[in-house]
């Protein structure tokens, strides 16, 4: 369980540095950004597959790879096309708090799907944390809805990018769900193994999104790359690279090697509501960043989101046959 803690800590302090980096890189497009960091995902994958864990990929079947390769587009592709797509339809208050339900979702999910499996958490002691965890999030989307309230603009427009918000959350509801069924059902695989097989997996995915963006950048400017872009790497090129290496290397497949520690040994439930460490990381990154310390209400939803979370670790599954 403490193994576990920790490993879903440090998923959450490298997937945190994903959201500083639209602040560090302000004039790169979503989708640049989304490509890049794939991208360097696959290409840093290359080099680790030869080098730490080439003996434990050929073990894996073609049946693995075809696993490997639909939780990459899910999880990876599918969830930031919707993200960004919605963004770009309602602005970003409305999807960050429809995203940031995550943490509930999944742990509602999985404590009712895997029961038999990991155990079931007894709702009335589980709620407690859900509600804490709710509430912290509401704290610290505080800013965001108010500036959604503050915001009057096209009624469809903010219904497209809900229901694409919504998408995002059934997207990454479903990945950690089934990225843990697979490390469960293969206790004696190596974890950082299977990350680095959704990193080649996901090159070719990513070659082609560039590809894309560069035609569609070429054949219509300004629809997801603005008009004046300075093709193929911008204007800060080498801010651009480093950045993008750095959120592949550290996000992408550490993070993705963490989060699959934590999920071979904490049950589906409890490791979803942990997702609150990347909200927490994200938010410390930011404050960081722009050098000033967090209001008094994101520092209460601070403390809400770790009682939830300390509350969760203290309930025991309850075996279900």
């Amino acid at each position: 369980m403490l193994l576990g803690l920790l490993f879903a800590l440090g998923a959450g302090l490298m997937w945190g540095l994903v959201f500083v980096a639209p602040v560090m890189l302000p004039g790169y497009a979503p989708a640049l950004l989304t490509v890049g960091r794939y991208l360097a995902f696959g290409l840093i994958a290359l080099p680790l597959a030869l080098l730490l864990d080439r003996r434990a990929l050929k073990e894996l079947a073609p049946a693995d790879w075809w696993e490997a390769a639909q939780l990459s587009l899910v999880g990876n592709f599918a969830y930031y096309l919707c993200l960004s797509a919605a963004i770009q339809r309602a602005g970003a208050p409305l999807p960050t708090m429809i995203i940031g339900t995550l943490p509930v979702v999944i742990a509602v999910c999985a404590n009712h799907r895997n029961r038999v499996r990991d155990g079931h958490l007894p709702w009335a002691r589980l709620a407690p944390s859900l509600a804490l965890i709710a509430a912290g999030l509401a704290c610290v989307n505080r800013d965001e809805l108010a500036a959604l309230q503050a915001q009057a603009g096209d009624p469809r427009r903010y219904a497209e990018g809900a229901l694409l918000a919504v998408a995002a959350v059934a997207c990454w509801t479903w990945y950690p769900i089934k990225n843990a069924d697979w490390l469960r059902a293969h206790g004696d695989r190596s974890p950082r193994a299977w990350a680095t097989a959704q990193g080649l997996v996901t090159l070719p995915m990513a070659l082609l999104g560039a590809l894309l963006l560069a035609g569609l950048h070429l054949a219509a400017p300004g629809t997801l790359i603005p008009a004046g872009y300075a093709a193929p790497l911008g204007e800060r090129p080498w801010a651009y690279v480093g950045l993008m290496a750095a959120i592949g290397l550290c996000s992408s497949w550490l993070g993705t090697l963490c989060w699959n520690e934590a999920s071979q040994r904490l049950p589906t439930s409890l490791s979803g509501q942990l997702i609150v460490f990347e909200t927490l990381a994200a938010l410390a990154y930011a404050f960081a960043w722009h050098q000033r310390l967090p209001p008094p209400t994101t520092l209460a939803g601070v403390g809400l989101l770790v009682a939830g979370v300390v509350w969760a670790l203290r309930i025991k599954p309850v075996r279900t046959h």
